[in-house]
């Protein structure tokens, strides 16, 4: 019913070829592959690049689809998470650029799906963002539509340091803006890279938008949050999120994973559900890390068939 996979970002070191045959002896149905440029990391878990847009070209596009047939596990989605709203103009124009090349890579590979954030300038307001996501993205949107691909924007908000501070670096936060930039832009292949955790840490409701915006879900990371509701009381929801909150893997935090997954299943959702780990008690040494994928694995199973 639904294809488990993993984010490929927790693997950074891992080739490509790697990082398939780990996710076919450990039965995976797939994997969301990062595709960052090649270079220094911007932050904790970017920076990684197991297909590298730059030099793609049919010739390697097809080793990829051959190796992954061979092995029995599939490309979720492509994938790059920077800001592409980003208030330097320079910066956002990188990003933006490269965004294109993600898209245009997906259709080569034959795939569905690229997973991204809108961006933000965390300075401004949500209507002073609205005005570059309105000159940004509507033609993002039809270059991905014109290739046949689904953009999924995480809903994450991207505040976790300082220099993020103090509304975080991705827009597409909450339900009322979902709207709002579906609104702006109606087409269908754009949409949502659904995440419940962030929903928690916010204090919303993280089962209800399965259901309001079933038409909009073109794939699922599945994460999970631990919030501590004493740390909050001294801190208060104004100070920096992690210091009231930490991302854990399934089944470690407070995502109600019974209620989401009947959420999903009510409204027929069929695409790829994904582990991100960004759990630091898992960080140790390759093998926490790939425990952390096994662990998180094994409790999922319980509401998938592997």
């Amino acid at each position: 019913m639904h294809d488990l996979g993993f984010v490929s970002a927790i693997l950074a070191d891992n080739s490509f070829e790697e990082v398939i045959d780990f996710a076919a002896v450990e039965r995976f149905k797939c994997v969301e592959m990062m595709c960052w440029p090649k270079g220094k990391a911007e932050r904790r878990y970017a920076g990684v690049t197991h297909i590298d847009v730059d030099t793609l070209d049919k010739d390697k596009a097809s080793y990829y689809n051959d190796y992954c047939q061979a092995k029995g596990v599939y490309v979720s989605a492509m994938s790059y998470y920077p800001n592409p709203l980003d208030p330097d103009p320079e910066l956002s124009k990188t990003y933006v650029e490269h965004l294109k090349k993600v898209i245009k890579g997906a259709a080569m590979m034959g795939l569905k799906n690229v997973n991204t954030f809108i961006g933000r300038d965390p300075s401004k307001n949500v209507d002073e963002n609205f005005k570059r996501f309105e000159k940004i993205w509507p033609e993002l949107i039809k270059l991905a539509g014109d290739h046949g691909i689904n953009v999924g924007i995480e809903n994450c908000p991207m505040y976790f340091t300082n220099d993020e501070w103090p509304s975080g670096k991705n827009l597409a936060i909450s339900p009322v803006i979902w709207e709002r930039m579906f609104n702006i832009i109606p087409d269908k292949n754009f949409g949502l890279n659904y995440d419940p955790s962030h929903m928690i840490w916010q204090h919303m409701d993280a089962y209800q938008p399965i259901y309001d915006f079933r038409d909009r879900l073109h794939h699922i990371h599945l994460k999970d949050v631990k919030l501590y509701p004493k740390k909050l009381d001294k801190v208060g929801i104004l100070a920096n999120p992690l210091e009231y909150h930490s991302p854990k893997l399934p089944g470690l935090g407070d995502v109600n994973w019974s209620k989401f997954f009947a959420a999903l299943t009510d409204v027929k959702y069929r695409g790829p559900v994904c582990i991100e780990v960004e759990d630091k008690s898992f960080e140790g040494s390759k093998e926490d890390i790939e425990t952390s994928l096994l662990i998180s694995r094994n409790y999922l199973s319980q509401f998938l068939v592997l």
